[in-house]
């Protein structure tokens, strides 16, 4: 910096914003325990966050936003932590009909819900339902979500219309993988954001993060701002995307 100039702060290029982004919102447990308090509360303090971060997001004009809300192997925690984090979900779902639905947010999970109780799948049902015709960010929230159970699922559907002769071993193709994702219709995340300083996937979209830019905080999710969202936006601003071909 030259002496007497001011250092330029990195403002957002709004002709170049992802399309999609990926959260893995981990740390609700560790920001609890920093502050002496349940782990509940860190999940509570999660939620209110995420509705920050997507409400920002759309405002901004982000189209797709995935969150990890949930995973397959979550089941392993203890009953009492998996049993509020249910009730959390279903509370969730059940106020974004009034909340983002105000903010022309389109919500849908993705995931198995054969495991999600009676009461979940048919709040997943309403909720979807009802706000299926707002035209501004759909919310794709990850709940009972693991990839490999995503890709084994898409696999299974195409050894069956192979058995069943509707497709050959030479018409299997990314995209016909891809049409059998959660995600389907959808573009492949741009960005994933990942959260309270842990640096891995854990089995989460792995197909879909072939080519995403990545970006990995030591900042625990309840406390993730507006602005911090806005840094890792800038940062992937200045990533040069070459999707394994040269600049």
């Amino acid at each position: 910096m030259l002496f007497g100039k001011r250092k330029r702060e990195a403002v957002i290029d709004y002709e170049n914003l992802p399309q999609h982004i990926g959260v893995i919102m981990d740390g609700n447990g560790r920001w609890a325990k920093k502050r002496g308090l349940p782990r509940s509360a860190g999940h509570k303090a999660g939620a209110d966050s995420l509705k920050k971060i997507v409400t920002a997001c759309n405002n901004m004009g982000i189209k797709y936003i995935t969150v990890y809300a949930f995973s397959t192997e979550n089941w392993s925690r203890p009953k009492e932590e998996v049993d509020y984090l249910m009730n959390l979900l279903l509370g969730y779902l059940r106020d974004a009909e009034n909340t983002l639905a105000g903010e022309n947010v389109v919500i849908r999970t993705i995931g198995s819900r054969t495991e999600l109780s009676e009461e979940i799948q048919q709040q997943i049902i309403k909720t979807e339902e009802f706000t299926k015709n707002n035209t501004g960010i759909v919310m794709n929230i990850a709940l009972n979500y693991g990839a490999r159970e995503e890709l084994t699922s898409a696999m299974r559907s195409l050894a069956e219309d192979a058995a069943a002769g509707r497709i050959t071993p030479e018409q299997v193709t990314p995209e016909q993988i891809s049409a059998r994702l959660y995600t389907a219709g959808q573009p492949d995340p741009d960005l994933l954001i990942r959260t309270s300083g842990e640096i891995r996937l854990s089995n989460f979209m792995l197909w879909q993060l072939a080519y995403s830019e990545m970006y990995f905080t030591d900042r625990l999710w309840p406390d993730f701002s507006v602005k911090d969202r806005e840094a890792a936006i800038i940062e992937y601003q200045r990533r040069n995307r070459r999707f394994g071909g040269v600049g």
